[in-house]
């Protein structure tokens, strides 16, 4: 069967696992011995700038390869099959300027799937299909970087969905927006199919989730539900006032 007929599937009984990982930036040590398995299908991730939590999220398809330990998806080590590893986990990034690549709205959806070898037919239809999802379809046509700045969170979304990846990884969706665009953003992480890991500052994103970690200098130093994995980043941060 040829790669682009078969959408990723994720293996719930194996998940994201983490095995003693650590990871450092020249001298600088910014997650250390974190050893954590993912299965559920929404997970948040919280804790201070600078805690390693973007770090974490970015290990979670390869973006960043542990200096220690192993990061294992669906039994695939993203050190030796990246590539399989980022057909199974698309990841948003905080700035939807980082990964808007092309000239046009259609062209920038449609980049990923070309380069999977994807037919033109199929790859019109699967475009056109999530901009009409998110609302982007009047836009199929317009210059990328003059959408406003809700609507290039919905292209940046859109652009990962449209590779069907069994598990996405967003970087502080809301971050960038207004009020009015972070809930908008907020109500189609609960409503998408795919089993999804946020990083946030914004808590009440995380209403709903099965299970959020806490961050703090590189550890992983909570691991519960989300209420009380909140009480603790508060605790941790009244703290420190």
């Amino acid at each position: 069967m040829a790669e682009h007929s078969t959408d990723a599937v994720a293996d719930p009984a194996r998940g994201i696992v983490l095995t003693g990982v650590g990871h450092t930036y020249g001298s600088r040590t910014v997650l250390a011995d974190v050893t954590v398995t993912l299965t559920e299908r929404r997970v948040g991730i919280i804790g201070a700038n600078g805690s390693g939590k973007s770090t974490f999220a970015r290990l979670l398809n390869g973006l960043v390869v542990p200096t220690e330990g192993s990061v294992t998806v669906d039994g695939l080590d993203t050190r030796g099959q990246l590539r399989a590893v980022r057909r199974r986990v698309g990841f948003v990034f905080q700035d939807p300027d980082a990964q808007i690549v092309h000239p046009t709205v259609a062209e920038d959806v449609a980049f990923g799937l070309e380069n999977m070898g994807v037919p033109p037919a199929e790859r019109a239809a699967r475009v056109g299909e999530v901009l009409d999802r998110y609302g982007l379809t009047g836009h199929a046509d317009h210059p990328a970087h003059l959408l406003s700045g809700g609507q290039k969170q919905l292209l940046a979304i859109a652009g990962v969905l449209v590779m069907r990846p069994a598990r996405i990884v967003l970087d502080e969706p809301t971050t960038l927006l207004d009020l009015l665009n972070a809930r908008r953003v907020a109500r189609l992480v609960q409503e998408l199919d795919q089993s999804v890991v946020v990083v946030t500052h914004d808590l009440a994103l995380l209403g709903g989730f099965e299970r959020v970690l806490v961050f703090d200098a590189g550890r992983l130093v909570a691991d519960d539900s989300p209420a009380a994995a909140i009480d603790t980043y508060r605790s941790l941060m009244a703290g420190r006032t």
